[in-house]
């Protein structure tokens, strides 16, 4: 008797209009969409920082979408609206940033870490394969390792 008012207050509660969401626009202009499709997908999300701006639904990625289509629509450049956005978060919002002094540790730093710890291995290993070569016996451990080696067992010794 409850239950049929119960959910009815629950479908009238997932059916709101507060869970609406409006649609993307979406340019009339099919290549202006393309255009900003291809931007998107050169920039970082500020958000979710292993995404794409292009693949992102943070809302951040979603302003930043409207604005390069507003940029689009003003007929700026492509180079014009990364230069834009560089200008306006620097180069971290490129999702392959230039080579310069303050992004080279980016370009560069895999490749030294790469060599540091191919540099350490060799190191180890020659001085493992150093190590194994050299006796770890005295001489007179060595002659009497030696003797026991080369003596008869069946023979008993007093």
């Amino acid at each position: 008797m409850l239950l049929k008012p119960l959910l009815a207050l629950l479908l009238a509660a997932a059916l709101h209009p507060a869970w609406a969401k409006e649609a993307a626009p979406v340019a009339a202009d099919p290549v202006a969409e393309a255009r900003l499709m291809k931007l998107s997908s050169e920039l970082r999300c500020l958000v979710c920082q292993n995404q794409t701006i292009a693949d992102s639904n943070a809302e951040l990625a979603v302003d930043l979408r409207n604005e390069i289509r507003e940029k689009i629509q003003t007929g700026m450049s492509d180079a014009e609206i990364k230069d834009f956005m560089v200008a306006r978060y620097g180069d971290f919002v490129l999702y392959r940033p230039p080579v310069k002094n303050t992004t080279l540790v980016l370009w560069v730093g895999p490749f030294l870490l790469l060599a540091v710890g191919g540099g350490i291995l060799v190191f180890n290993l020659r001085r493992r394969r150093q190590h194994a070569a050299e006796p770890e016996l005295s001489r007179d451990e060595q002659a009497l390792a030696e003797s026991l080696l080369h003596t008869d067992p069946t023979k008993e010794t007093t």
